[in-house]
């Protein structure tokens, strides 16, 4: 796998400075916690999943959840169950294939235990499991079923808790919750590859829902939780996780009522076609609050459409600029400190407290690649936007 890998190779040599590095489900859980970008959520109920994985792949998705949560009725687990455990055992059936990183979002624990053994030797093709609603209490009976499955299978499988209970929501509540998380998730390291927030779960908790135009961070209530969360569970001193940004709901033109956030200027003269498409279905309001993630300490997104994929995809490429200031800063010779002018001599970089936004810098530069400097989100949008149809 790598990201952007589905467009031509004299594509991405016009687009990159340093192109996205390859990678697989075995390696390192930093480099695929990172490498995650949009993971992109499924039903399991889907009559066509492996026709759907196969399609999504080709089309640039690294990471892929099956879901038998909320995105499927309550009448519907058993049917979704065996329907998922055939898809995945047709798909292992089916000879070697480029997949993306698949996870199951399960209910409860002893769903875990129950799918691995009927999946079989298809378990092989599973990354892991999304843990729901997980709070200190619920998470440890989730991680145990987890490291059992994991050694009764021998295959290595990872954890994506999703923190999404009202628990956590609740100001006389949330320290003491995020407090137990974390000792929960710390105790169980090895196998957490990143940690996801359910913003759509915040909202319900106060009977709320953020219009298109509105990103999750114009929400407070929910902006203060992201914010908790990853003061408790995102510090780049070592001690932090993975925290992915929330779901975009929408993705069919919506009645507006305030103007699109896209300025004209970056797609003047080049792609008005495509900042019009942006704009008609949304995706406006989606880059801006890809930016506010990236900006709040978030890294990948979950994703409910594809159209969604790629804009998440774009705007984790690494900018050329951004790679410029990285690398000044961790200069070898550098570790005593100082201010350095940036190559680009539009601000200043201090070495100490820029560092750990530096190295961060260089891993997602790593698997998402440095665009050349004369190449924006636009360019990358334009050129890999999917076949008219293809995102249905």
């Amino acid at each position: 796998m790598r990201h952007f890998g589905h467009l031509a190779p004299e594509v991405r040599n016009r687009l990159f400075h340093v192109e996205p590095c390859e990678f697989t489900a075995d390696d390192p859980a930093n480099l695929l916690a990172m490498a995650l970008g949009a993971t992109l959520y499924s039903p399991a109920t889907r009559p066509r999943m492996v026709r759907d994985i196969l399609r999504q792949a080709r089309a640039g998705v690294v990471s892929m959840v099956l879901c038998l949560e909320d995105s499927i009725d309550d009448s519907e687990v058993v049917e979704a169950e065996e329907n998922l455990v055939r898809q995945l055992t047709a798909l292992a059936d089916g000879g070697p294939s480029e997949l993306p990183l698949l996870f199951i979002r399960v209910r409860e624990p002893a769903q875990i235990s129950d799918l691995v053994r009927r999946l079989g030797p298809a378990v092989r093709l599973l990354s892991g499991f999304v843990l729901p609603k997980f709070t200190e209490e619920r998470g440890v009976l989730f991680l145990e079923a987890l490291t059992a499955a994991e050694a009764a299978s021998g295959q290595r499988l990872f954890a994506m808790p999703v923190l999404e209970s009202p628990e956590l929501l609740h100001l006389e509540t949330r320290g003491e919750v995020l407090a137990g998380i974390a000792r929960t998730v710390d105790k169980y390291r090895e196998r957490v590859l990143a940690l996801r927030l359910g913003v759509t779960d915040f909202c319900s908790a106060y009977g709320l829902r953020r219009p298109p135009h509105m990103t999750a961070y114009d929400v407070n209530i929910v902006a203060s939780a992201i914010g908790d969360v990853v003061n408790v569970l995102g510090r780049a001193d070592g001690t932090g996780f993975t925290v992915t940004g929330p779901v975009w709901e929408y993705f069919r033109t919506q009645e507006r009522i305030f103007k699109p956030q896209l300025r004209a200027s970056p797609f003047s003269g080049r792609a008005e076609e495509l900042r019009a498409a942006l704009i008609e279905h949304d995706i406006d309001g989606l880059l801006r609050e890809i930016e506010l993630d990236r900006a709040n300490g978030l890294q990948g997104k979950t994703c409910i459409h594809p159209s969604h994929v790629l804009p998440v995809h774009a705007l984790s490429v690494v900018s050329h600029e951004e790679f410029s200031d990285a690398q000044d800063i961790l200069r070898p010779g550098q570790d005593g400190g100082g201010v350095l002018r940036s190559t680009y001599t539009n601000k200043m970089n201090e070495v100490k407290p820029h560092r750990a936004w530096a190295e961060r810098t260089m891993r997602r530069a790593e698997v998402f690649g440095v665009a050349h400097a004369d190449v924006s989100f636009v360019e990358l949008l334009t050129a890999g936007r999917a076949p008219a149809g293809q995102s249905e």
